[in-house]
């Protein structure tokens, strides 16, 4: 349960980051809330995740799925540039995430 509210935590922070960019430096209201909002559950989420799991293990896969989330929706909603080496990067940040899972004993 506690890995699943990781990977629940780690796509909040992407609707965290995308909500940050609307907001506009805070000064647009609803893209401001929603950013509150979808932080403060990402962080309530690791929360509970934290009571059962090793805080490096669970940090790095949160802020690494909330990462690599994001440069993905980037690209695909948002137009940002697609490059090759932007995409190998994604990849590794991935293989580094499902490393640490895999190792973390």
């Amino acid at each position: 349960m506690a890995w699943i509210l990781v990977l629940l935590a780690g796509g909040l922070e992407v609707g965290f980051a995308l909500c940050l960019k609307g907001a506009d430096g805070f000064t647009r209201f609803w893209p401001s809330v929603g950013a509150m909002a979808f932080g403060g559950a990402s962080f309530l989420m690791l929360t509970l995740a934290l009571k059962s799991l090793p805080v490096g293990t669970a940090y790095a896969v949160w802020t690494g799925l909330g990462a690599a989330g994001t440069v993905t929706v980037g690209i695909i909603a948002l137009g940002e540039p697609s490059s090759a080496g932007r995409v190998v990067s994604i990849v590794l940040v991935l293989f580094g995430i499902v490393g640490l899972k895999l190792y973390e004993h």
